[in-house]
């Protein structure tokens, strides 16, 4: 998982090396005053990442810790 603290955004990566422009859908799930929730599927339908908008409301310390700088 790689965190942007100044975009508040997580990226749980769930294929390794995803080339750019491999997320041909993307489905979204919202949490009014926290954040976003963004699925993101390749054109197979398989599931590539999990992006998380508004880390810091959504994720507890401990797992943004974890995560490598983005």
């Amino acid at each position: 998982m790689s965190y942007d603290s100044e975009a508040n955004a997580a990226y749980l990566a769930i294929e390794q090396d995803i080339p750019s422009g491999s997320a041909t859908e993307n489905v979204v799930v919202e949490r009014p005053g926290q954040g976003d929730i963004v699925l993101d599927f390749d054109s197979d339908g398989r599931l590539l990442g999990v992006e998380v908008i508004g880390a810091r409301e959504l994720l507890s310390a401990a797992v943004l810790t974890t995560a490598d700088d983005a």
